[in-house]
């Protein structure tokens, strides 16, 4: 561990430590002003010492809103000549959302990356290849930071350049990558057109997007590496809020440091533990833009009890999908991540998919783009030429992917109750990452098709 009193302190420790915390924030914002301020008054809050951990689902909550109206950097509780770096996401529709730190923020910041990065397996003496996004993006400096406070090597790749970042995993031989899954994937399939030997990865540490067990089964299966992942949105900090140790049992979740609740997004109440809900993010450490009750959209379930790595921290599920993430076709709801369950537990398809919403016509329509795994279309066309044996010699490509069509057809029906109609397309169609994160879903209004073979 890379700090092993905070993260296996016992219960009572956190929630006295928590506590104190939280009433310094309270002061602070009330101190500074501001809607959350107002807010805070309004509920009958007028001291840090008035709050409980007990009743703090009572307290209003922080929106992404709330930072767009203030933009762009309305919501301050600090001068401004104590901001040393803004970072932040382009967000819904390319509005920008921004977030400021102050020395001490990114410290703490440098310190959560450092133990996301512990948690995986690293040390002083690993060999970090970051292909996390620079720049405004906080995933590639926030690794970067916490790789070098671990006392690691950074390789600060960035993303892009696929072909270079073959060369430096064959040259400097990393043993720890850290990347999108979706970019994972790529690098994966980019080294084996190479011919080039991954062997020295150990570990993989990615984020920035939702990714189901499926996926990480087909990474570990293209890589020799556990694939681990790792949990943060710029509002709270960035990466480091949350990581999977290698227990691979659900993200801990850096608790002293962000308290959270999972809350059922309609009503706004606590959800039981182990019940999928809205996390709820409150900062109490943080000093530039610290929030109280931030509301993620982040759909995950919280599960309190010790792991075996030792840590005691709260754990939170993967991430399934972003609450205005989900799909509504002909009345069943579902999550994009929940379709690539599907689709990669049937062992038939790549790890590249993307999700069409037709919505040309009031009958909206899901078309899944996705392509057959070498194997699969073998077998498929193999079985399709045995029942096409009287008719023909053998089976065309396209009765291969058109029995593969079928299968993933009824699965999805069986699974979701999802009706799609379900394209298998040569190999190379769907779209690969090259930089930021995958494009999983699209929507089709009108024109020319998104990609080719789904008219």
């Amino acid at each position: 561990m890379f700090d092993p009193k905070a993260e296996a302190m016992s219960r009572d420790e956190r929630a006295a430590l928590q506590r104190h915390r939280l009433w310094g924030l309270v002061d602070r914002l009330m101190l500074a002003g501001g809607v959350q301020a107002d807010r805070l008054r309004e509920a009958g809050v007028k001291r840090g010492a008035d709050v409980t951990l007990a009743e703090l689902h009572k307290l209003p909550f922080t929106t992404k809103q709330d930072l767009w109206d203030s933009y762009p950097l309305g919501m301050l509780a600090v001068p401004q000549d104590q901001v040393v770096a803004v970072h932040g996401s382009t967000g819904t529709k390319g509005r920008p959302t921004l977030v400021a730190y102050t020395k001490a923020d990114l410290d703490l910041w440098a310190s959560m990356c450092a133990r996301s990065l512990s948690c995986a397996g690293a040390s002083a003496e690993s060999v970090v290849h970051n292909a996390y996004g620079y720049g405004l993006f906080t995933g590639g400096l926030g690794i970067h930071q916490g790789a070098v406070a671990l006392g690691a090597t950074v390789v600060p790749m960035s993303g892009g350049m696929t072909e270079r970042q073959v060369r430096m995993l064959a040259d400097l031989k990393p043993d720890v990558l850290t990347c999108t899954p979706a970019y994972a994937l790529r690098l994966a399939e980019a080294a084996a057109e190479a011919g080039v030997d991954l062997s020295s990865l150990k570990t993989g540490v990615f984020g920035a997007e939702p990714w189901s067990e499926e996926l990480r089964a087909a990474i570990q299966d293209a890589l020799p590496i556990k694939a681990l992942d790792i949990y943060g949105l710029s509002e709270v900090i960035g990466p480091g809020v949350a990581t999977e140790c290698l227990e691979q049992n659900g993200l801990h979740v850096n608790e002293d440091h962000f308290i959270v609740e999972a809350i059922d997004p309609e009503t706004g109440t606590p959800v039981a533990d182990g019940e999928p809900g809205e996390l709820v993010f409150t900062t109490p450490t943080k000093q530039a833009l610290p929030l109280l009750r931030y509301r993620t959209g982040d759909v995950a379930s919280l599960t309190h009890g010790d792991c075996n790595c030792g840590r005691t921290l709260v754990r939170m599920s993967k991430v399934r999908g972003r609450v205005d993430d989900m799909l509504v076709i002909r009345g069943v709801n579902v999550y994009p991540s929940e379709v690539e369950r599907v689709l990669l537990g049937t062992g038939q398809v790549v790890p590249h998919y993307q999700l069409i919403v037709d919505r040309r016509k009031p009958d909206v329509r899901l078309v899944v783009a996705c392509e057959a795994a070498t194997e699969a279309a073998t077998e498929a066309a193999t079985e399709a030429a045995t029942e096409a044996a009287e008719a023909a010699s053998g089976a065309s490509p396209e009765a291969a992917e058109g029995t593969l069509a079928e299968e993933l057809t009824r699965a999805l029906r069986a699974d979701l109750g999802l009706t799609a109609d379900v394209r298998v397309l040569p190999s190379g169609t769907v779209p690969r990452v090259e930089v930021g994160k995958a494009v999983r879903v699209v929507t089709w209004e009108s024109g020319e098709p998104p990609l080719p073979g789904i008219g």
